[in-house]
């Protein structure tokens, strides 16, 4: 292997390496808790009139009511450590890339023809094993993701249930980053009913 075409091999995986590095920085992005939006539109069981204009109907932020209440600050807690743990392994694996990566180029100069081939070698095997397992982790994260969303939502289309019952509203639509939704009155929105709801059940008295 001529010197110029060695230089650009170790360019090139260079690159990539600091390509998936950037996935890596930005581990703890991995998932945006803002993304956690319950997209829901929320249709109560009713008899209500017939004619849209007279259809009781409700509004509610779930962006509130995941940053509002107790359940949904423990579900980001709870997302925010899983992700926490899974960054942890990368970062030890990011290390030790870089660390071959300063000896290949350090010594690329310097090595045999052989040491040489064997260090590019182990760089690419060892840049392929990380971005694998950044890929995996990211893929946990998601489901973990996904596991807490669903349970969070259940509990969530339960109280919005109870507390469209207590008002006599047959259809409740989400507001927020996203929705459908474009305008509505004030006095429609009951995300502070079900954010005090979701609250009693966890124990949390709240105050109005």
């Amino acid at each position: 292997m001529n010197s110029g075409k060695e230089a650009w091999m170790v360019r090139r995986d260079r690159e990539k390496y600091m390509r998936s590095s950037k996935d890596v920085e930005g581990m703890g992005k991995w998932v945006v808790l803002g993304s956690l939006v319950l997209s829901l539109a929320w249709g109560c069981a009713g008899t209500g009139p017939n004619k849209p204009s007279d259809l009781p109907v409700g509004v509610v932020d779930p962006q509130r009511v995941l940053a509002e209440t107790v359940k949904g600050k423990r579900l980001s807690d709870a997302l925010n450590a899983f992700m926490k743990d899974r960054q942890t392994l990368v970062e030890l694996e990011q290390r030790e890339l870089r660390k071959l990566e300063s000896e290949l180029m350090a010594q690329s100069t310097v090595l045999s023809q052989e040491a040489r081939d064997r260090k590019e070698e182990q760089f690419r095997a060892k840049m392929a094993g990380y971005q694998q397992k950044v890929a995996d982790l990211n893929r946990e994260v998601q489901e973990r993701q996904r596991e807490l969303q669903n349970e969070f939502r259940l509990q969530v289309q339960k109280v919005v249930a109870e507390v469209a019952g207590q008002r006599g509203l047959s259809l409740v639509l989400e507001y927020g980053v996203n929705s459908g939704t474009l305008f509505y009155q004030t006095g429609l929105d009951i995300s502070t009913e079900v954010i005090q709801a979701l609250d009693r059940e966890s124990g949390e008295i709240r105050t109005p």
